[in-house]
């Protein structure tokens, strides 16, 4: 028997758009924002990002994180000039990461790679 409340197939599902109180941090407050290139679709990095981090993405048109380390906001590119415009921001299903489809300027990786994403994992052997 089905569940009349569950969506029965892709043309069910909501598609509307999700707003920050719709969200789902995790206990810190912060959610999971992984920067992909518009244009070729390679994952660039992965960041965390509080509500504040997000409203001031969504209002600079800029990628704002969460800096776990130190505890405050950081820009992309305030530093190095390696800035990150967003052209969509897209959620997950369960709303608990952000999908951020960005225009990188040079590297994204503080490693002056232009992806973190650079190295594989080994198998383990035996």
């Amino acid at each position: 028997m089905s569940d009349p409340a569950r969506p029965t197939g892709p043309a069910d599902l909501d598609r509307s758009p999700v707003d920050l109180d719709s969200l789902r941090y995790d206990e810190r407050g912060l959610i999971p924002v992984i920067a992909q290139d518009a244009d070729t679709g390679e994952v660039l990095m992965m960041a965390w990002a509080n509500r504040e981090a997000l409203e001031r993405t969504l209002v600079e048109r800029r990628m704002v994180y969460w800096s776990r380390s130190r505890q405050e906001l950081w820009r992309k590119g305030d530093t190095s000039g390696h800035e990150q415009h967003w052209q969509e921001l897209r959620v997950d299903c369960d709303a608990d990461v952000i999908v951020a489809r960005i225009h990188q300027e040079g590297a994204a990786c503080h490693t002056g790679e232009r992806s973190c994403f650079f190295r594989s994992l080994a198998a383990s052997e035996g």
